[in-house]
C-alpha cells in the first residue's frame, strides 16, 4: 500500500471559479494568474484547464516556455518582466508579453538586436506599492520612447494595489486614481486589480483584471474565506490515520515535548508533515477534519507525521481520512492558526509521488 498523503486539485473548481471572477468584471479581460507553479496547482495542468483566459500571468521565462511547449497559445506576460537582455530574443520568438519597470530594462529594449518580432510591453508603474515600477511623472518618457521604438508593437499600462486586501483602504482609492489618469493621458489598455481588486473594487477593473488566489478558490480579503464568495477550493490535502495510542495523563507528546496530554487520551499519527509542504510552524490546535469532525494538532509537527488530539473523535479508526485543508476545511483558517498566509501554504504544498 503506498502512502496515503493525497494531494489533489479539483479542476471543475478552478473551472467554477474562473467563471465566478468573470461575474464581477463581465466587461474585463483576463490575465489569469499561474506563476509559481500556479500556485502551487500545477502550472501547465491549470492553464490547460483555463482555455477561456485571455491571457496567463508568470514570473519568468521558465515558466513562459513551460506554457508555450505545452500548446498555450494564449498571451504569456512576464510580470517581473526579463532578468537579462539575452532573454528578449527568446521571448521575441515565443511571443511573449513583457513587463519593464526599470531604466535599464527600457535601454536594453531599445539597443537589443536580432528579435524575430516586435515586442508587446507592459509598462509597470510605482502607484504606491514601492516594490517595483516607474513613478508616475517619469511615465511620458518611457512610453514615448517605446511607441518610438521599432522593436516594440504595442504599449499597455499595469499597476499593482498595496492594500487591496482591507475592504476600501483610502490607498487604494488613490492608486486608483493615479493609475487611471495615466490610462486617460496616455489612451492606452492597463491593469490594476488583482484578486482583492477584482472581489472588493469595481473601480480598479480597467480593461484587464489579473487573478490570482481568487482562481484556487481562497479569498484575498482579511477575516474571510473563498466559500463566502461562493468560490471552490482547488486543492484538497489530506491524509490518513496511520495509528491510534492511549496515552495517559502527563504524557508529552512528539519533538520537544511541547505538548502535555491534561488527561488519559486517544492520540492519532497521521502520514503527512513538512515533508508534503505542512508548515513545520504549525502550533497545537491548528484544525484538521478527521470523518468531517474538527479536530486538531497537538505537539510538532515532523517530516512525515503528525499527531492529532481525537478526543472529539472517538469512533475514530487507523485508515480514517484526516482533512488538512481543502474541502471543509478552508485554508484560509489553517494558515490563521498558523501564522502565516494562504498563499504560502498552498505554494508549499507537494506531491511526493515519485515516477
Amino acid at each position: 500500500m503506498s502512502r496515503p498523503t493525497c494531494f489533489s486539485i479539483d479542476l471543475d473548481a478552478l473551472r467554477h471559479n474562473f467563471q465566478m471572477i468573470r461575474k464581477h468584471a463581465p466587461s474585463a479581460r483576463m490575465i489569469a494568474m499561474v506563476k509559481a507553479n500556479a500556485y502551487g496547482h500545477g502550472l501547465l495542468r491549470v492553464a490547460r484547464a483555463l482555455p477561456e483566459a485571455d491571457a496567463f500571468g508568470v514570473a519568468c521565462l521558465e515558466e513562459a516556455r513551460v506554457l508555450r511547449d505545452g500548446g498555450c497559445l494564449q498571451n504569456i506576460i512576464l510580470m517581473e518582466g526579463f532578468f537579462s537582455v539575452e532573454e528578449l530574443p527568446l521571448l521575441s520568438q515565443s511571443q511573449c508579453d513583457v513587463a519593464i519597470h526599470n531604466a535599464e530594462q527600457l535601454q536594453q529594449i531599445e539597443t537589443v538586436d536580432h528579435l524575430s518580432q516586435p515586442l508587446s510591453v507592459w509598462i509597470k508603474i510605482n502607484s504606491g506599492m514601492n516594490r517595483l515600477g516607474f513613478f508616475p511623472e517619469e511615465i511620458s518618457d518611457v512610453f514615448c520612447r517605446l511607441k518610438q521604438c521599432e522593436k516594440v508593437k504595442s504599449v499597455r499600462l499595469m499597476s499593482h494595489l498595496s492594500d487591496a486586501d482591507v475592504v476600501d483602504h483610502a490607498k487604494t482609492h488613490q492608486q486608483i486614481r493615479v493609475f487611471k489618469q495615466l490610462l486617460k493621458d496616455f489612451s492606452v489598455e492597463g491593469s490594476l486589480a488583482n484578486s482583492g481588486g477584482v472581489l472588493a473594487c469595481p473601480d480598479s477593473h480597467c480593461q484587464w483584471i489579473r487573478p490570482g488566489i481568487l482562481l484556487y478558490g481562497v479569498s484575498p480579503l482579511k477575516g474571510t474565506v473563498g466559500e463566502q464568495y461562493a468560490l471552490k477550493p482547488v486543492m484538497h490535502l489530506s491524509s490518513k490515520i496511520i495509528a491510534i495510542r492511549k496515552q495517559r495523563q502527563g504524557d508529552a507528546i512528539g519533538y520537544g515535548s511541547t505538548w502535555v496530554c491534561p488527561e488519559d487520551m486517544p492520540v492519532g499519527t497521521v502520514a503527512v508533515g513538512y515533508g508534503d509542504g505542512y508548515p513545520w510552524h504549525a502550533i497545537s490546535g491548528t484544525p484538521v477534519l478527521v470523518n468531517g469532525i474538527r479536530s486538531q494538532i497537538i505537539g510538532r509537527v515532523s517530516m512525515d507525521m503528525l499527531t492529532i488530539d481525537l478526543r472529539a473523535c472517538p469512533n475514530a479508526d487507523i485508515g480514517d481520512e484526516v482533512v488538512l485543508w481543502g474541502r471543509g476545511l478552508p485554508v484560509e483558517t489553517v494558515a490563521e492558526y498558523v501564522g502565516t498566509i494562504s498563499y504560502e501554504l498552498l505554494c508549499s504544498a507537494r506531491d511526493r509521488s515519485y515516477p
